[in-house]
């Protein structure tokens, strides 16, 4: 068995052929691929925010080929209910007795990865069906429960343009989101690059790099790298420094935020961080790990205030002039 420094150099060059493999149907986009990779090996969800046509879909479902995880996809509408997604009983007949019997039928949620499209287009009741599988990594269904194939990671898609008829998540439930990631327009280059080979007999083969076992070992692996106090004491502050209450809060903060987030945001940085350090091949994150997670993890916890609406602040503006 590879020790811990071993496991963090092969993973290191897992990364990098993760990458180029995506990167045969994906143009651009690294960073993106780079965060999402980030949140599965910490065990995270991760909330992808952007318009229609950026290739989101195709995105999970090449990582989830690269993997060899079994994916599904769930397109979310008003009409959905729970059970759409968990799965339903249904009637039949038992061969041998003469008798019906009730059977489980599982439903698209027993995946390992999970895109819930365009998730705040349902009601909460179906929401919170998938919510809970997220936190618990189980399905409560027709009395029983039905543990999901590890590993378990959800990535839900939001459109930020059209907002009528949509029920948007609590605050509550976005907390479980590890990263909220906004997928931007295409550089001119790449979006030439995206013609190109969209229109044309191009037709890639991806290759797998690893599998669920290993991605078992990894996430177990980013748990153990050590993590010195000052990284964990530079979390903690600016996650706290987010809160208005406190006594050493910039005037700034109690001036645009409501709320602030709570500690699900430190441990998310430090384990994000300890992740970040071992896809570049290092034993331990610094400072700046923590600083390259700070944007995807609290845009999506801060509750800003009419002052910063009026202003036209953002959360994501908060949070660059913390760090600075």
């Amino acid at each position: 068995m590879p020790s811990d420094v071993e496991s963090v150099v092969q993973l290191k060059s897992a990364r990098d052929r993760i990458a180029a493999e995506i990167g045969k149907v994906i143009v651009g986009q690294t960073a993106i691929v780079d965060q999402l990779l980030t949140a599965m090996l910490s065990g995270g969800h991760v909330l992808l925010v952007g318009v229609p046509g950026l290739a989101k879909t195709l995105l999970v479902n090449s990582l989830a080929r690269v993997l060899d995880l079994k994916f599904q996809r769930i397109q979310f509408t008003p009409d959905l209910m729970p059970s759409d997604i968990t799965g339903t009983e249904v009637i039949e007949d038992d061969v041998s007795t003469g008798k019906k019997v009730f059977r489980f039928v599982k439903g698209p949620i027993f995946a390992q990865i999970l895109l819930a499209d365009e998730i705040n287009r349902t009601p909460p009741k179906t929401q919170a069906a998938l919510l809970q599988a997220m936190q618990e990594h189980a399905v409560t269904a027709a009395g029983q429960t039905f543990k999901l194939e590890e590993p378990f990671f959800v990535m839900a898609t939001q459109n930020p343009i059209e907002q009528e008829g949509t029920y948007p998540l609590p605050e509550a439930q976005l907390d479980r989101f590890m990263f909220s990631l906004w997928l931007d327009y295409p550089s001119e280059a790449e979006e030439r690059e995206i013609v190109r080979t969209t229109t044309s007999g191009y037709n890639p083969e991806l290759a797998q790099v690893i599998n669920a076992k290993q991605i078992g070992e990894l996430q177990a692996l980013a748990r153990r790298v050590p993590v010195s106090d000052h990284v964990v004491n530079f979390a903690v502050e600016l996650v706290r420094k987010t809160r208005p209450g406190q006594a050493d809060t910039p005037d700034f903060i109690k001036q645009w935020i409501t709320w602030g987030a709570g500690p699900r945001a430190s441990q998310y940085m430090i384990i994000g961080a300890k992740t970040r350090a071992i896809l570049d091949g290092r034993p331990t994150p610094d400072v700046e790990d923590v600083r390259a997670m700070a944007t995807s993890v609290l845009r999506h916890r801060l509750v800003t205030s009419f002052n910063a609406a009026a202003e036209g602040i953002t959360s994501v503006d908060i949070v660059e002039r913390l760090l600075k």
